[in-house]
């Protein structure tokens, strides 16, 4: 059973802090000023410690009370959203979300029509930028990237592994007489200003550093680069999750196999106070059922295939940016 203190005076206390004033607080919760120094008093009596120091002329919170004003704040704001969400579901609530460009066309966008069907009431708002994105401005509610590693600053949940691999049109393959990466020397291949892990990285780690190809096609973004790959323009590096689809229907192919494969995760992003917090913490939770589905059935794919997903593991010096983050977009 929680114990939890007497919630009336948690509601003053949070009021007080916010405005460092109990006439202020009595006013916004209509009470007298009396009322409010009694609930802070009981409080402090339950916490066993002081939330205020008051002198004569001034009011102020102690480092004591300034934290647990903090933490009191966010679990308000999240019971008054969660409570107002169940009361008039009738009312959209807004969700503002940054992602990729080609993650957003190729992965997101076609399971969108399932998350609105969960959340019919919410309305979506989708930007797709490859700049990195500040939650703490307000301006988005949450934001997905690619990357080694989590962001430190907000709730950062994995949901989708993105699994590296040359692929190309199957007829390069039978037609084109590429069979192994030496093969690579009579071919184009083709490559996109945001790559997560290039060319020269996998040659490099398969023992073919000096490997020249044909000739070099380059996009931007990495849409462009795909459909070059689908009209059988040359060979593209690209996550599995984007394409598996086509590798399943034979469209594309992976000529090499897992060799030289690399992995890192796609996170969802978004602010630990957010006052959202609940609905974004069940977007969170959609992505993650979503996200395992699809590394289910390329794990499955590959399984089919006879081959080893575990054959090259990540590498973060590989995978982080030039820049030095650790975060890229696509």
């Amino acid at each position: 059973m929680l114990k939890l203190p007497p919630l009336n005076a948690v509601r003053a206390f949070e009021a007080a802090a916010r405005h460092v004033s109990f006439s202020k607080a009595a006013e916004e919760l209509n009470v007298t000023r009396g009322a409010i120094s009694r609930h802070v008093s009981l409080l402090e009596e339950w916490l066993g410690t002081e939330l205020f120091r008051r002198t004569a002329s001034q009011l102020s919170l102690t480092d004591v009370g300034r934290n647990y004003h903090h933490e009191v704040k966010t679990v308000l704001t999240r019971l008054a959203f969660a409570s107002n969400y169940l009361v008039d579901q009738s009312v959209p609530t807004v969700l503002r979300l940054n992602a990729p460009p080609t993650f957003t066309m190729r992965w997101f966008i076609v399971r969108l029509s399932a998350f609105q069907r969960r959340l019919a009431n919410v309305d979506i708002q989708v930007t797709a930028f490859k700049t990195p994105v500040n939650l703490d401005s307000g301006e988005y509610d949450l934001a997905i990237r690619g990357g080694i590693a989590p962001l430190d600053c907000c709730i950062s949940r994995p949901f989708l592994t993105e699994l590296v691999v040359p692929v190309c049109h199957p007829d390069l393959v039978t037609e084109g007489g590429l069979r192994s990466p030496n093969d690579l020397r009579n071919h184009t291949i083709i490559s996109f200003t945001t790559e997560s892990y290039r060319w020269p990285e996998w040659l490099n780690n398969i023992g073919l550093p000096r490997l020249q190809p044909q000739a070099l096609l380059k996009f931007d973004p990495m849409y462009f680069a795909l459909q070059a790959a689908l009209e059988g323009l040359g060979v593209v590096m690209v996550p599995l999750f984007l394409v598996i689809d086509e590798l399943v229907t034979e469209r594309l192919c992976a000529p090499f196999g897992m060799l030289g494969a690399r992995a890192r995760q796609y996170y969802v992003s978004y602010p630990h106070s957010a006052p959202a917090l609940p609905l974004l913490e069940t977007v969170g939770d959609w992505l993650v059922k979503e996200g395992n589905e699809t590394n289910e059935l390329i794990a499955s794919w590959i399984a089919s295939m006879g081959w080893d997903p575990q054959a090259e593991p990540a590498g973060p010096r590989l995978l982080a940016a030039e820049d030095g983050s650790r975060l890229h977009t696509h």
